[in-house]
């Protein structure tokens, strides 16, 4: 598909990658608001429920390492589609019921959505290039919408439909397959004309900054949707109340993710956002967890709104710091593929400090732990420099400098 686009078709590319974000979330949240549900009634231990936490992180990882030679061979446009297929065969698959069809389609799914993960920046890089603040902010916005509607849904579905969890869990494969359906009109195979070189970027440090800072936003986020609701219903809330106050969390990370995207972007550099988010969600985290009932719906929303911004801008970084669209496939591949294999230890970490413990205080200061090691590794991923993929031209000599200094970003002027 060409970057020159008219406007109307550019406004009809924006809502189309819309509608794929909004799906890339709803089978990760839908896991934890029918965690006890699932255990009771398959014997699942809390061990295994940690592995079915970690399992999805893990296969966004892998997934990822696919997405280069994907875009290669067919062009990110039809990736997309791919990726979109695979998550509605996922989600089709856990309806089944039983453990297998449960973490075969849990781990199915997680590869769609690793796989679009990582196109959408690419994407947003090449068509956006003007307003790249602003696109990653709304998708980004759109994705959490997505991840808020799969968690505060979850139980009120599982009794609506009275099919139990694999219901409940399934008919998110609706909405997948409608946005597949919908991107089909840019699913057009295109040669790839740059590839990005994986090896350029494994010798960069601010590509392992970028990645660093990804991952470990990555497992603050992941923890909290396997175990969030778990953690709450320990407090003395219902499945329910337990759920909702997961999708109240949810639904305020989209402004959270927008606006600090769009803020961050605009920012000579986005040092003073990695202090102020991954702050923010921390401090919020430990209200949440231990403090005061009357404290929970603003402790709730203060949550949110750090770990939308936390996506945010670790997606944002990927835009940024990235020299073009090839390079941002690149650095989207690196950041979430390491990132996400290394962000699996998270939940499952968390999950095994509360089985050994059997209370949540230990599981807590991991989670702080976690949260300010992401705003020293963000220190480095904030400054204002850029990395490319880009093999040296032919001819050159030399290997051109990997990451230049860089006083402005097209993306600024969104």
């Amino acid at each position: 598909m060409s970057p020159e686009r008219t406007a109307p078709g550019r406004i009809l590319l924006g809502l189309a990658l819309m509608l794929v974000a909004f799906n890339l979330r709803p089978a990760l949240s839908t896991i934890g608001p029918l965690l006890a549900t699932i255990r009771e009634s398959t014997g699942l231990s809390a061990g295994g429920a940690a592995i079915l936490t970690t399992l999805p992180v893990l296969c966004l990882g892998i997934a990822c390492a696919l997405a280069a030679p994907l875009i290669r061979r067919i062009g990110p446009d039809l990736a997309v589609l791919v990726g979109a297929t695979i998550l509605a065969a996922g989600l089709t698959l856990r309806g089944l019921g039983g453990l297998v069809p449960l973490f075969a389609g849990t781990a199915l799914a997680a590869i769609g959505i690793g796989l679009d993960n990582v196109l959408l920046p690419a994407l947003v890089k090449r068509d956006f290039s003007g307003s790249g603040g602003l696109m990653t902010g709304l998708y980004t916005m759109t994705l959490c919408l997505g991840a808020a509607a799969g968690a505060g849904a979850a139980v009120p579905v599982e009794h609506a439909l009275g099919g139990g969890w694999p219901s409940a869990l399934a008919v998110w494969a609706l909405p997948a397959l409608v946005a597949a359906f919908l991107w089909i009109p840019f699913a057009r195979r295109t040669a790839s004309t740059r590839a990005p070189s994986a090896g350029r970027l494994l010798r960069d440090p601010l590509a392992w900054w970028v990645t660093g800072f990804m991952g470990l936003q990555s497992s603050l986020a992941y923890t909290l949707f396997g175990w969030l609701p778990l953690l709450l219903q320990a407090r003395g809330l219902s499945a329910l109340d337990a759920g909702l106050y997961a999708s109240l969390m949810t639904l305020v990370q989209a402004p959270g993710a927008l606006i600090t995207a769009m803020l961050a972007a605009r920012a000579r550099d986005q040092r003073a956002w990695i202090v102020a988010i991954p702050g923010l969600t921390a401090a919020a985290f430990l209200v949440l967890a231990f403090g005061p009932e009357t404290l929970r719906i603003p402790a709730a929303c203060a949550l949110g709104f750090g770990i939308g911004g936390c996506f945010g801008l670790g997606l944002t970084l990927i835009v940024l710091r990235a020299a073009d669209a090839a390079s941002a496939a690149g650095l989207s591949a690196m950041a979430q593929g390491i990132g996400y294999t290394g962000a699996c230890l998270g939940p499952l970490a968390f999950g095994l400090a509360h089985e050994a413990t059997g209370g949540w205080g230990l599981a807590g200061g991991l989670f702080v732990t976690i949260a300010l090691a992401a705003i020293l590794v963000g220190q480095a991923a904030g400054r204002d420099r850029k990395v490319s993929a880009a093999a040296p031209e032919a001819g050159s000599g030399h290997l051109q400098p990997v990451t230049t200094l860089c006083s402005s970003d097209p993306a600024r002027s969104a």
